[in-house]
């Protein structure tokens, strides 16, 4: 997952930005309106989180902008406004979810994930796939029953990848959802991570390489010709 941090307080953006990179969720920060929508405009965020009191165009004309995109962006508005006719009118400017300061850091990792839960189309909160399961609450991967001990970046790529369900992901796919806007475009820590990935996990190889398109879950694991560690 891929977030986007709008939040002027330099001190907490880093400190969300910090947490949530332990909870395998990557975010980019913007310190002001205009930075917000210039990022939203590059790159595709499965969550905004947005305070509503910011320089330059406010938090709630972000909300709106968002919302005109017809782009499906979930909004997760983050901010002292606590009063119930401001959350009224943070939810009446399209906001899906409201979490007012201060708060607790666990608190905003399960409200992120319900809200990504939701926009995939109400998938399953524990995915499953060819012996595989997922569950990003709990950041647990089991195989076969087996627990399966990950870092935050292996994690974060193979939720990429089961939430495709069988579907082919592109490397570059890979590096924007789970990498922040720091990551080198040329860098090869797709391939070096998903290589250990499938190291982890064990055989017969679950990850299956697409000459010239990416990676997918192979759903008959060490079947295909396409599975294994190639790349």
């Amino acid at each position: 997952m891929r977030v986007l941090i709008v939040e002027d307080e330099p001190y907490l953006a880093e400190a969300v930005r910090d947490g949530l990179r332990l909870e395998a969720i990557a975010s980019d920060i913007a310190g002001d309106g205009d930075t917000a929508l210039e990022l939203l405009g590059i790159n595709a965020y499965d969550i905004a989180v947005l305070d509503r009191d910011i320089p330059g165009p406010s938090g709630d004309e972000v909300a709106k902008r968002i919302v005109a995109s017809g782009s499906g962006t979930p909004i997760l508005m983050l901010t002292a406004a606590d009063r119930l006719d401001d959350k009224a009118t943070g939810f009446g400017l399209g906001a899906d979810d409201y979490l007012t300061k201060p708060f607790e850091l666990q608190e905003l990792v399960l409200r992120l994930r319900a809200l990504d839960r939701r926009r995939a189309y109400n998938r399953p909160p524990v995915r499953e796939i060819a012996g595989l399961r997922l569950d990003p609450f709990r950041r647990e991967v089991y195989r076969d029953g087996r627990y399966v001990a990950l870092t935050r970046k292996q994690f974060a790529v193979l939720e990429v990848l089961v939430a495709a369900e069988g579907g082919v992901v592109s490397a570059e796919e890979l590096l924007e959802r789970a990498w922040d806007e720091n990551a080198d475009p040329f860098t090869n820590a797709v391939r070096i991570t998903v290589s250990a990935l499938r190291k982890r996990l064990g055989g017969p190889g679950i990850i299956a390489t697409v000459a010239g398109a990416g990676y997918r879950i192979d759903p008959a694991p060490g079947t295909g010709r396409e599975a294994g560690d190639r790349g």
